[in-house]
């Protein structure tokens, strides 16, 4: 029986996270282009949107230096379905239905010790509520490199309790620790963390038992950190954190200087207000932003792309469970259950230090601890309330209207997803340019220039995407600024010319087609084709 929940649970997690997977989100955005085109080109000739041969420690990108690993998982989906939306998701969708059955395993390892029962029930739980979580869903429908980081955590954790049977799982188990890092920023935080912990937790048994497979496993995770360690120190590792963290934003000097100014210099004051301890206070502030219940139960994430803005990322009746389910562990200290906290706990350490919090992306790497959290606590909740009034089963009833309650809420969720989030927020998904571009595509030979807006993102990227324009020649004609920051800028390529200002680039001597936004179109212009976005408002003009 335990076999057939688990597929149906695999089968719903599969139906949840890859039907209408090229349409909804609406459209990619430019990282989301920008990882399929990459996929497309390293299956091409072994190199990058720039020529770099076998990029093994980031992909340059618009100058973001993204960790690689995303686009090496996507060539052989860009190979069997060709450069769409789908084969472009599809990584983040398949490894994000690989969480929701390898969360049912890790749960069954972590309380390992516990009966039966116990293990199979919360293990499934914990699953199902994976598969119908609204964070998980909606980053694994995108092509977020968070999503397949967060499973080579889980698997790392996973295979690591794994290893105390089977010895030689060791060094696997490190070297998914080590592929997460190759993934995602986040994970070159936390993925040394919790490999410390579990070491540090179980170093007896391992220098006793396990000497021989704990020294291969160093070496192993050892020289394939290598190239990442090296990286990691350059300027280039370092410029998206200089860019994001709170720790460079000059607003909190300036604010805490003022308020020094206005206690007239006091002594007190210059210690209350010292910037290092005013950073650290905005440090905790921004970690717990991460925990706020609106974020986490009601609204999500303020950010579109990773909520649909009225549900929140977890599911309003959790609530309870998942205090429940934290008292519960903490009282009761069975098995590997610190695992779980600790997990959670260094999971939000990175995006603390980010300016923009709360942020489901950043975190995404503690899932699936909150859903486990709150299984534990459901099954604790119904394991010991067992009333009978008039010989009804009190707890049966209150199984049923939970039941209910779940029901509607995820049906809700889903209604929601599936019939408006589409038409709401096709414009924070760049929803204009697969139309714009697809049109030029078409009508292409007709004009000598073809100049883009750079108003909506990175029009480049979506040309070479969309056009599927043979990397070789690209690399050939580029025409590519560098900023002293390190962001990249294509200027131009072929007859393509991006630039912010489509209005300065008009040329009558040259036959061009120029695509901009509705509002910079010049009131004299000819107007050939608008491009609308979902909910029916224009998003780009093209006129001649």
């Amino acid at each position: 029986m335990k076999n057939l929940f688990l597929i149906l649970i695999v089968v719903a997690a599969i139906f949840l996270r890859f039907w209408n997977l090229s349409s909804n989100p609406p459209s990619l955005t430019w990282d989301e282009a920008a990882w399929g085109y990459n996929a497309y080109s390293l299956g091409i000739d072994g190199r990058d949107e720039f020529g770099k041969f076998l990029p093994l420690t980031y992909l340059e990108s618009f100058g973001d230096f993204k960790p690689p690993l995303y686009a090496y998982l996507s060539v052989l989906p860009v190979k069997l379905f060709g450069l769409t939306e789908f084969s472009t998701r599809f990584a983040s969708a398949f490894f994000g239905v690989l969480t929701v059955l390898l969360t049912y395993f890790l749960v069954r390892k972590i309380f390992s010790s516990f009966d039966e029962k116990f293990k199979i029930v919360v293990a499934l739980l914990s699953a199902v509520l994976l598969a119908i979580s609204p964070w998980h869903i909606l980053l694994s429908r995108a092509a977020f490199e968070a999503n397949v980081s967060t499973f080579f955590i889980v698997c790392g954790v996973y295979l690591f309790l794994l290893a105390f049977e089977r010895r030689w799982i060791l060094p696997i188990s490190i070297f998914s620790f080590v592929l997460s890092m190759y993934t995602f920023n986040t994970a070159r935080i936390i993925a040394p963390l919790l490999v410390f912990a579990l070491f540090a937790v179980n170093t007896k048994f391992m220098f006793f038992k396990m000497k021989l497979q704990l020294f291969v496993s160093i070496i192993f995770g050892a020289i394939i950190f290598i190239p990442l360690f090296l990286f990691l120190l350059t300027p280039q590792a370092q410029l998206r954190f200089q860019e994001v963290n709170i720790f460079s934003d000059p607003s909190v000097v300036t604010r805490a200087n003022q308020e020094i100014k206005n206690d007239n210099n006091s002594v007190f004051s210059k210690a209350l207000h010292n910037r290092r301890f005013v950073y650290g206070v905005e440090y905790l502030r921004h970690y717990f932003d991460n925990l706020n219940p609106q974020f986490l139960f009601i609204k999500g994430d303020g950010n579109p792309k990773f909520s649909i803005q009225d549900v929140g990322q977890m599911y309003i009746w959790e609530i309870p469970f998942f205090l429940v389910g934290i008292f519960l562990l903490f009282r009761k200290r069975e098995g590997d259950w610190w695992t779980i906290p600790y997990w959670l706990f260094i999971g939000i350490f990175p995006a603390a230090s980010a300016r923009e919090t709360p942020h489901a992306l950043r975190i995404e790497t503690i899932l699936p601890t909150f859903q486990i959290l709150t299984a534990y606590g459901l099954y604790h909740v119904f394991d010991s309330f067992n009333p009978r009034i008039k010989g009804v089963n009190i707890r049966n009833l209150a199984f049923f209207a939970l039941l209910l309650v779940v029901v509607i809420n995820f049906l809700y969720f889903y209604h929601n997803y599936t019939a408006h989030y589409a038409k709401e927020y096709s414009r924070e998904w760049q929803h204009g340019y697969k139309d714009a571009l697809s049109f030029v595509e078409k009508n292409e030979a007709s004009y000598d220039r073809i100049v883009v807006t750079e108003a909506l993102g990175r029009p480049y990227i979506y040309s070479l995407f969309y056009t599927k324009y043979s990397p070789e020649q690209f690399r050939k004609e580029a025409v590519i600024e560098r900023e002293a920051l390190g962001f990249v800028h294509v200027n131009k390529y072929s007859k393509f010319t991006f630039t912010k200002n489509v209005s300065g680039e008009v040329n009558k001597d040259i036959k061009s087609l120029y695509i901009d936004t509705p509002d910079a179109v010049p009131p004299s212009a000819h107007v050939v084709e608008r491009f609308k976005l979902l909910n029916g408002n224009i998003a780009l003009v093209a006129y001649d």
